[in-house]
């Protein structure tokens, strides 16, 4: 599954020809769970609170580049790496 970004040791994944709703895979230090883009929620698993809202911010401002990636994927084209909330 491909790395979108990796930041604050958060890594977010995103799989090609993944199921609807539009998601991304998010893991840190053991859990794992699928977040929507639009909405930046997680749909399934958990993550920590800090964690997730950092993730749901960052789901908002990169919202355009995921949903790009995510046609890409339906499509087995490359993804395009995304800026971390780290600016790394």
């Amino acid at each position: 599954m491909p790395v979108l970004s990796i930041f604050f040791g958060i890594i977010i994944r995103m799989w090609h020809d993944d199921h609807s709703p539009p998601h991304i895979h998010v893991e840190y230090q053991g859990f794992e769970a699928i977040v929507a883009i639009k909405t930046g929620q997680v749909l399934q698993g958990s993550l920590p609170r800090k964690v997730a809202s950092i993730v749901s911010d960052w789901c908002h401002n990169h919202q355009i580049e995921l949903l790009n990636n995510w046609e890409y994927a339906q499509r087995f084209e490359p993804l395009e790496r995304i800026q971390g909330a780290d600016r790394d």
